[in-house]
């Protein structure tokens, strides 16, 4: 796939396809990080040129996209089972396990909308259930945005270093600990809230943390829904 945007304009190794491009991206990813992710380490791990990958790709930002549908392929939706909110309150715990399982998953898909056949058919899937237990069509939309990007911005903020100490090698409850000190030394006449309320600010765990957001996110929709009066469409009926 030679183009004038191409860096070079060489022929295509023989036998280098999409998929292994692809596959190679994925075992760099997984080894070295996104920080890592080259066109030039990709071609290594392939054993060709770089010139090569520009025949089915044309930058990294393309191979990103790939990338973004490529890490779903394994991602499964979850059983119809229970009422549209435990489903939907399903899909997005097996999603965020699917981000925090591989490698800087969630910097490679947050914002990104690149849309494969993996992707399609869990978008289709979501959407389906979304327009079956009554939301409109535009909140149906809205709702899978909103919960994709939750989820992604749960996975990024979890999964950066919440202070220099934790980044230099201490652990996250240790790094939380010491700001809940930080907190509590701090003069209570100006920071009263901060003091009193050192220790609901770092003893939560994050699989607390992300429960909380993930039901008050699901109230709100559970009153859009009973707001809008919609009865639940029964599935296979047309919209």
């Amino acid at each position: 796939m030679a183009t004038e945007d191409s860096p070079h304009d060489g022929p295509s190794q023989p036998g280098l396809t999409r998929p292994a491009l692809v596959q190679a991206a994925l075992r760099v990813l997984e080894r070295e990080g996104i920080g890592g992710l080259s066109m030039r380490k990709v071609a290594a791990e392939l054993g060709v040129k770089a010139a090569s990958l520009y025949w089915h790709v044309r930058n990294k930002e393309e191979l990103l996209d790939l990338l973004t549908d490529e890490l779903m392929a394994d991602a499964e939706a979850p059983p119809r089972e229970g009422d549209w909110r435990e489903q939907l309150r399903e899909y997005c715990v097996r999603y965020r396990r699917h981000l925090l399982g591989k490698r800087d998953a969630a910097k490679v898909v947050a914002g990104r909308l690149a849309p494969g056949p993996h992707l399609l058919r869990l978008m289709e899937d979501q959407l389906t259930r979304l327009r079956e237990a009554g939301f409109s069509d535009a909140d149906a939309a809205m709702i899978s945005y909103l919960l994709g990007a939750f989820v992604q911005g749960f996975v990024l903020q979890e999964q950066g270093p919440i202070s220099a100490s934790e980044a230099m090698g201490a652990s996250r409850r240790e790094a939380a600990t010491a700001a809940g000190e930080q907190f509590r030394r701090l003069p209570r006449d100006s920071f009263p809230s901060l003091v009193a309320l050192a220790d609901d600010l770092t003893d939560p765990s994050t699989e607390a943390r992300f429960s909380f957001g993930l039901e008050r996110l699901l109230d709100g929709l559970a009153t859009l829904l009973e707001e809008q009066g919609s009865a639940p469409r029964r599935e296979g009926t047309a919209p």
